[in-house]
């Protein structure tokens, strides 16, 4: 809840006029608890898990051609059915565990300073608040992965996440409920180092869920704006290691390569792209060369 009971007193103590977006904000947010603001987390997340794997899901099942060409697993096909039932067990994760961990663990973002008041942050904050959250979930994530891939954390927890060899949108939440528990401390981290604004705070959220999606969607699209992120992996890189499956001590990082890069986890990767490009280079000579006698 703000502090200020009025838009002038917001602007006296501020010394200055106050931006759109912090009037918008103080419309909506002067009558609301922060507690409230905090639970919006879970609306966004319901709404993430259950609409932006849509357009895969359709392209998946209609075959459309714009899409379809750029399929990673081009043989791989899941049904209606199988991809619902992904979908149900989300929802169930989400409901006994994602949605009650968000109501309960409000006294520690209020603990580590994440405000809702004005002033609001400027768009540049917002940005590097944000990179340093990737980076960091990032460096974390990829150890605790690698943790889950050794004999007992694959056998117990992780092998739950790898039962999609070739993942689906729907897939990228689909997990045991200790893994969710566990895979929320780098998620957590970044917030808890650089503490921000209550909207970065769901941006962060909001965007690293929708980039999960994304990885998981099977689809190297061409077109997707994160092809212009340095270092980033994307759906190509992290589907081989769901390819491999249990097997796989390869492309841990959830997001970027550079510490699979860093600490050689990414050669079997690096390899198979070899092969794979050998490969497509004979098909296409072959096909050249039948071309010519015809």
């Amino acid at each position: 809840m703000l502090a200020y009971p009025t838009i002038q007193a917001a602007e006296s103590s501020l010394g200055r006029n106050l931006t759109l977006p912090e009037r918008l904000w103080f419309a909506y947010s002067a009558d609301k608890s922060d507690y409230f603001l905090y639970c919006h987390n879970i609306l966004f997340l319901f709404v993430i898990f259950s609409l932006v794997p849509l357009p895969y899901v359709f392209a998946e099942l209609r075959r459309i051609r714009g899409f379809d060409r750029h399929k990673i697993q081009p043989k791989v096909r899941l049904s209606l059915q199988e991809m619902f039932r992904c979908y149900w067990d989300v929802m169930r994760l989400f409901f006994l565990v994602v949605g009650p961990l968000q109501l309960v663990s409000y006294p520690s973002v209020k603990f580590i300073g994440i405000r809702t008041g004005l002033p609001l942050p400027s768009g540049w904050e917002i940005l590097m608040q944000l990179a340093v959250y990737f980076l960091i979930e990032d460096y974390t994530n990829y150890w605790i992965h690698r943790f889950l891939h050794c004999k007992w954390g694959y056998e117990k927890i992780h092998s739950v996440h790898h039962e999609f060899t070739a993942p689906i949108g729907f897939a990228a939440p689909y997990a045991h409920w200790a893994e969710v528990l566990i895979l929320g401390i780098p998620s957590f981290l970044g917030p808890a180092i650089v503490p921000g604004h209550i909207i970065t705070f769901w941006l962060w959220i909001a965007l690293r869920q929708i980039e999960a999606i994304e990885t998981h969607s099977g689809y190297d699209l061409p077109w997707t704006p994160t092809k212009y992120i340095p270092f980033y992996g994307g759906a190509e890189y992290h589907d081989y290691h769901h390819y491999v499956g249990g097997q796989s001590q390869s492309n841990f990082a959830s997001v970027f390569t550079y510490c699979d890069f860093i600490y050689g986890t990414d050669k079997g990767y690096q390899y198979h792209k070899k092969v794979l490009g050998k490969l497509k280079e004979e098909k296409r000579a072959a096909q050249l060369n039948g071309g010519k006698h015809d």
